[in-house]
């Protein structure tokens, strides 16, 4: 099966506009005892600036951190023999901190279910809100975000593409299709 690149959703004007506005609605809730955490590989990178908005915004350097979720994936043993695992870094104890987890896609909800059972091996958090550049729907698990860049409509056959500056040579969200 063949994938193509069907349309552009979002370019580099876009997703720093939105993240910008994630990054006020998340200082409309406070940001007393709140820690910035994303999931890698991409949700890392839009952690990070958000929290820089975030910064700019308020004059305060939030904790920020990254997890890898690789070993608390449900499909472990689909991904292959050695999966690559990268660290997770927690800046700070995370018991009764508030904890915003940033992701780049929200599709079946089993990421972010991973994450959950990892970030509970590091503490009890206050409160844990979840933040997407993409919601796509067609959830499997009771999960919604907290916060959400922008919403899109997907088909069976389409896939979502996220791509970020630091890891690919762009900013931008691609609607993908599979062509048989």
């Amino acid at each position: 099966m063949k994938i193509k690149k069907k349309r552009k959703i979002m370019g580099e004007k876009e997703i720093k506009w939105t993240l910008k506005r994630i990054a006020s609605e998340i200082i409309e809730e406070g940001i007393e005892n709140l820690c910035i955490i994303g999931i890698r590989n991409r949700g890392d990178v839009i952690a990070e600036r958000i929290r820089d908005d975030i910064e700019k915004e308020t004059g305060t350097r939030l904790e920020s951190g990254m997890l890898d979720i690789t070993l608390y994936r449900d499909d472990l043993s689909t991904i292959g023999p050695r999966p690559v695992i990268a660290a997770t870094e927690i800046p700070c104890n995370i018991d009764d901190m508030r904890i915003v987890l940033i992701d780049d896609v929200l599709y079946t909800g089993r990421t972010i279910r991973a994450a959950l059972d990892e970030l509970v091996d590091f503490g009890r958090a206050a409160r844990i809100y979840l933040a997407v550049l993409i919601d796509r729907g067609g959830r499997e698990l009771p999960i919604h975000p907290d916060f959400i860049g922008k919403k899109v409509e997907v088909m069976q056959n389409e896939h979502i593409q996220v791509m970020v500056k630091g890891i690919d040579k762009e900013d931008s969200v691609w609607l993908l299709e599979e062509v048989k």
